[in-house]
């Protein structure tokens, strides 16, 4: 199970790295006139959004996930006190992209919020990706894993649905970790989840999508942020390539829109039942923060 759970957290990290190039674009023929079809690390396209990135960088998603990584590694787990400390003096000074969200959990964090109820309001389904550093801690704790990625979530996303869908994720990681096929392993998810029944609706469509073309499937269920775009776009992704890691990657970038959030969710699920293996090389070794990555896994295997 670890080869499996190493290429579950490398494959999250690979997609938004993967997606850096294309992130919130959404004229896609401006990704093809671009890119052609986007298959290696590329610096942004929209400068504004991500202007001291290059090639091999990650999005501010990415680079939130690698922080949970490295606090769980320092701790040996996941403390949500340890962590907040760690995400707010990050947060305070980061220079890459500051999203409503941030600007938000930030205030609320300045006028004496705790951690359990600092999250803004926000309905994008990014603060729900950021959790395969819990996944592969907690892979043989379906419990204390689920009550983690619920409370990293809430932290800054702090909307039902949102960490509705970390509970949801952590759910399918785990079990697909567990030999579980992703389909499967969604479907199981969502039985044992209880009161969210958007989730359901979203899960039902993005399922009855995969034999659609990506990016007209993706075009109608929405590009961008939300929830309710992103959650069956990501659902479409996982079913229709559920046994092709890269594809599944490639067709979400070139779908544009919120490429960075649906990608880390299709990565941490298919990464879990593909394995590091199915990362081309070039992704592993473009990530400028691979070294770090495999460093922080080994130090989290240490403290197991």
């Amino acid at each position: 199970m670890t080869a499996k759970a190493r290429g579950m957290v490398m494959a999250a990290f690979a997609a938004d790295a993967l997606a850096l190039g294309g992130h919130w674009v959404y004229n896609t023929q401006v990704l093809v006139k671009k890119f052609g079809r986007l298959e290696r690390l590329e610096a942004p396209l929209a400068k504004n959004y991500h202007p001291t990135k290059g090639a091999g960088d990650f999005t501010h998603y990415g680079d939130q996930t690698l922080l949970l990584l490295g606090s769980v590694a320092a701790a040996g787990g996941f403390q949500l006190a340890a962590f907040a400390e760690d995400w707010r003096a990050f947060m305070k000074t980061y220079d890459g992209y500051v999203d409503g969200a941030t600007r938000g959990t930030l205030e609320n964090f300045d006028a004496g919020a705790s951690p359990q109820v600092s999250g803004a309001p926000s309905a994008d389904l990014a603060g729900a990706v950021r959790i395969a550093p819990l996944v592969y801690r907690y892979r043989d704790d379906l419990d204390r894993l689920v009550a983690a990625a619920r409370a990293q979530t809430a932290m800054t996303h702090n909307h039902p649905l949102v960490v509705a869908a970390a509970d949801f994720l952590a759910r399918t990681g785990w079990a697909v970790l567990g030999g579980s096929a992703p389909v499967a392993a969604m479907q199981q998810a969502m039985a044992a989840l209880s009161g969210a029944a958007e989730l359901g609706r979203w899960l039902a469509a993005g399922l009855d999508s995969r034999g659609r073309d990506s990016a007209p499937a993706i075009a109608d269920f929405g590009q961008a942020c939300e929830i309710e775009m992103a959650f069956p776009a990501m659902v479409h992704l996982v079913a229709r390539y559920e046994s092709d890691l890269k594809s599944a990657l490639v067709e979400n970038v070139m779908a544009g829109g919120d490429s960075a959030g649906r990608g880390m969710a299709v990565g941490l699920i298919l990464g879990a039942w593909q394995g590091e293996a199915a990362i081309p090389g070039d992704w592993v070794s473009g990530m400028r923060q691979a070294e770090r990555i495999a460093a922080l896994l080994a130090a989290v295997d240490e403290k197991r």
